[in-house]
């Protein structure tokens, strides 16, 4: 038993008096390339990683739902009647599950439990994604109905969409439901097409907590895609992912330069996923690697979601030789990046980025050496 599963398992007994009767997990996510493209219907090539939420509980005869989050130190009981938004605490991510299930006409049972997790939080890595898809686990376990990856991951972004009010494509919660452990998956965002693909031999990708943190509802998401829509609005077509690179260089002058910038990030970024996807394919680290630099570079200057944190960590990482490539992961305007590496300087590359990342800006970052794991799962306790 892992330290967090047999942390929420012994918290549950505290709580209730015996163990959990199961166990729901889901895992946090880091995205090698193809950001800010899910909301244009492009390409995005995350993976799941071994930080994850879990959920030990157990089914209540009633329509309720008590739970401890041992993160915030805090317990919430909520009905699963007339379920209304109080504010954007985590528990408005499970009430936000429930609503958006039941509108789908599931009928829910509730349920009591302890939920911990390790994805840090803000920092890109999809802790709320991973809370959505271990709760619908949970509702799944209790209610019996039947687990559908692709279904489940649009209800999780319906709840950031209608319930938080945060336009998210549909990434986090595609990956962190339907994971494949080793692999990196391809994910179209219109079709919901998956393309597994096995990180090149001999390399593991480094997480870079940069230690700033961003809340997506006060940033400039919404308005990063707003200008994504006012471009594709101007070409004629329903998303810049119907825009090919060739095309849109031959039109780019009839956007003001702003909204051009800002579209040809989207539209170039689509292809470096595409290509990305090829260079793991043939086991090349070195076109993935210089890939994810240029991503870096494009969201750094076209897209304009890095911050001087997030170069900074970067440029520290592509200054080490065990490194084929960084870039910035996630929404930006803070939280962390992400570097391929070769597996057997991990350590060296982990401690020169730590020292020259303080050196440079005066904060300390938290490095992960991550692995692909499985998407959401549930297990059960009972002998």
């Amino acid at each position: 038993m892992t330290d967090l599963r047999l942390t929420v398992h012994r918290a549950f007994e505290q709580h209730f008096g015996e163990p959990p009767a199961f166990i729901a997990r889901a895992p946090g996510r880091v995205n090698l390339i193809g950001e800010h493209t899910d909301y244009n219907d492009g390409f995005v090539f995350p993976m799941a990683i071994d930080r994850e939420t879990l959920i030990a509980f157990r089914p209540r005869p009633d329509r309720t739902v008590s739970v401890h989050l041992l993160d915030f130190d805090q317990h919430v009981t909520f009905s699963l009647e007339n379920l209304t938004r109080v504010d954007s605490s985590p528990v408005e991510y499970l009430k936000g599950v429930a609503a958006v299930l039941q509108s789908e006409d599931y009928t829910l049972s509730g349920w009591e439990g302890v939920i911990a997790g390790n994805v840090p939080i803000g920092a890109g890595l999809s802790s709320s994604a991973s809370l959505e898809m271990a709760a619908i686990r949970a509702f799944e376990q209790v209610s019996g109905f039947i687990w559908d990856a692709p279904r489940m991951a649009k209800l999780g972004q319906r709840v950031e969409n209608e319930w938080l009010g945060l336009k998210t494509g549909i990434m986090d919660q595609m990956i962190s439901a339907a994971g494949q452990t080793g692999h990196a998956v391809l994910i179209d965002c219109r079709t919901l097409d998956l393309k597994p693909a096995p990180l090149p031999q001999g390399t593991v990708v480094v997480v870079m907590d940069t230690s700033t943190r961003r809340g997506l509802v006060h940033s400039k998401y919404n308005e990063r895609r707003q200008q994504c829509e006012a471009a594709a609005a101007h070409f004629g077509i329903a998303v810049l992912r119907d825009i090919s690179v060739e095309a849109f260089d031959a039109r780019a002058h009839e956007l003001d330069d702003l909204t051009r910038r800002r579209a040809r990030h989207v539209v170039t970024e689509n292809a470096r996923t595409l290509a990305a996807y090829d260079a793991m394919q043939q086991g090349d680290p070195r076109i993935l690697g210089a890939l994810m630099d240029a991503s870096h570079e494009s969201l750094r200057d076209d897209f304009e979601v890095s911050t001087d944190a997030l170069n900074a960590i970067v440029t520290a990482a592509q200054r080490h030789p065990a490194c084929y490539g960084a870039r910035m992961t996630g929404a930006g305007f803070g939280g962390c990046a992400v570097a391929l590496v070769m597996a057997n300087q991990a350590e060296s590359f982990v401690q020169f980025v730590t020292g020259t990342y303080q050196h440079t800006t005066g904060l300390q970052a938290a490095l992960y050496v991550c692995h692909a794991s499985e998407g959401a799962s549930l297990s059960s306790l009972f002998a």
